[in-house]
């Protein structure tokens, strides 16, 4: 008996991290972490679930244009979405009146992620297998067909994916028994938020470094001054000797090369949120070579790949590097920014890219330019997700975890009965659960809580009541 999509259901979920100073950073002062989020269902029982990551105000506009996107699922066999999920994201995509308002970019496109992202939820969950495993069992041609080339074929031809990927799978089964025994490498922001006090900040480093991350990021931008001796404070902790009684790295290893990795084998990274115009980010970032970062992250407006070349080549006599990709809203930006020479480290985000279909484009360009991949996470959900994406990219399309960090930050994993955990060694541990999907369900309980406006949390909140965070 045929399955087919019966209903969906959107919630408006937000978390009060404003209140904490989670979050904070040059640009985005007052983040309230939320989820754009839906389930499909069927009547067989399937279900899949998807968000989209958001910052508080406009969830409810994302959750409209994910009813009207989700509404055209309505009565369709998900299995003949399953069978091409490459064409299943071009139809996705497709509506010429929703196209209009974007075209693939701004809200359409993050709805447009969490449908897709529910479609590949509910398929891993019909197949039993995490999401991971689902994309990496998958031949070279099934993986080809399931990933978005529509406007990328003038520097990856589904021809030239393909010989990629096939040239990758000799080693696919002994990759990923390794990354499942050892996990995937990691770096910590958690710690390095604006909103956070230098007591708060040199604490939660030191609590990082006893959990075995040797990667730090904090956000820069606001006083050049201040960043400094904060950037100082950091590295005075990550370098000394002292804090690691059980041993450090050495920072001459080929993982750590071009890293500016310090005595103890630590890498600090910084990040402006896209707060500077170029010549300001040329200016500003060289005064802070001192606490010589790894690279810059978001120092200009997201889509101006031309001026992240700028910014690259300007800073590069300083040994620093140039990351963006947490806002390329497409895999056109991506395309440019690689074309350029525009940056050092390509972060995808699972969700301003509209969901894992186009996501497998941007991991085979970055493959093709040989550009390693660090994921933008935190928030709420996106670790849960992009460590996914990480193990895809390892085992079936780079090959290589040597250089690549994924981005983890210690907020709001309660709300996911697949949450995301660490190991000892810093670093993510592998999604196993053949019922999990792409990890990404949220506790009833949660979203009853902090569902926007009426959530128990909000109604609280208007009533006046004093609420913990």
């Amino acid at each position: 008996m045929t399955t087919r999509i019966t209903r969906f259901e959107t919630h408006d979920i937000r978390f009060p991290t404003s209140l904490t100073g989670d979050g904070a950073d040059a640009m985005n002062t007052d983040c309230d972490y939320s989820s754009a989020y839906i389930t499909i269902y069927t009547d067989s029982g399937l279900l899949g679930h998807g968000m989209t990551f958001t910052i508080g105000r406009g969830t409810d506009i994302v959750c409209y244009a994910i009813r009207e996107l989700a509404g055209r699922l309505i009565g369709r066999d998900p299995e003949s979405f399953f069978e091409n999920m490459g064409k299943t994201w071009d139809w996705l995509c497709s509506d010429s009146q929703l196209r209009w308002i974007g075209p693939e970019k701004g809200v359409m496109h993050l709805a447009t992620a969490a449908v897709n992202n529910a479609l590949w939820d509910m398929f891993a969950r019909a197949r039993g297998k995490p999401l991971w495993k689902l994309i990496v069992d998958m031949t070279p041609e099934e993986l080809v067909n399931a990933t978005a080339f529509r406007y990328i074929t003038d520097v990856l031809t589904r021809e030239e994916a393909l010989a990629m990927l096939k040239a990758k799978e000799a080693g696919k089964r002994e990759r990923e028994a390794l990354v499942t025994k050892v996990g995937y490498p990691a770096y910590i922001t958690s710690a390095g938020w604006l909103g956070y006090s230098d007591e708060k900040v040199s604490r939660l480093t030191k609590e990082a470094l006893a959990s075995g991350f040797n990667h730090f990021k904090m956000k820069v931008g606001t006083n050049l001054k201040d960043d400094l001796r904060r950037g100082k404070m950091i590295r005075s902790i990550i370098d000394d000797p002292a804090n690691y009684p059980s041993g450090f790295k050495d920072p001459s290893s080929p993982e750590l090369a071009g890293k500016n990795a310090g005595p103890t084998g630590a890498v600090l990274m910084i990040d402006a949120n896209q707060v500077w115009d170029v010549p300001q980010a040329i200016e500003y970032v060289a005064g802070l070579a001192e606490i010589k970062p790894w690279f810059i992250e978001e120092p200009t407006a997201p889509d101006d790949a031309l001026g992240h070349a700028a910014i690259r080549r300007a800073l590069k006599p300083y040994g620093i590097g140039v990351a963006t990709g947490e806002h390329a809203h497409n895999r056109m930006v991506f395309k440019q920014l690689f074309q350029a020479e525009a940056i050092d480290v390509c972060q995808i985000d699972s969700c301003r890219l509209a969901g894992v279909s186009e996501v497998l484009s941007v991991l085979l360009m970055a493959a093709k330019f040989g550009i390693p991949v660090c994921p933008h996470a935190g928030g709420v959900g996106l670790c849960e997700y992009v460590i996914h994406l990480s193990v895809i990219d390892y085992i079936a399309i780079s090959g290589t975890m040597e250089r690549n960090v994924l981005e983890f930050a210690d907020h709001l994993h309660e709300h996911f009965p697949y949450r995301c955990t660490m190991n000892e060694r810093g670093r993510y541990n592998i999604p196993s659960n053949p019922k999990e999907g792409y990890s990404i369900e949220m506790y009833k309980e949660s979203i009853a809580e902090f569902e926007w406006p009426n959530g128990s949390y909000w109604v609280g909140a208007r009533d006046g009541k004093i609420l913990s965070t």
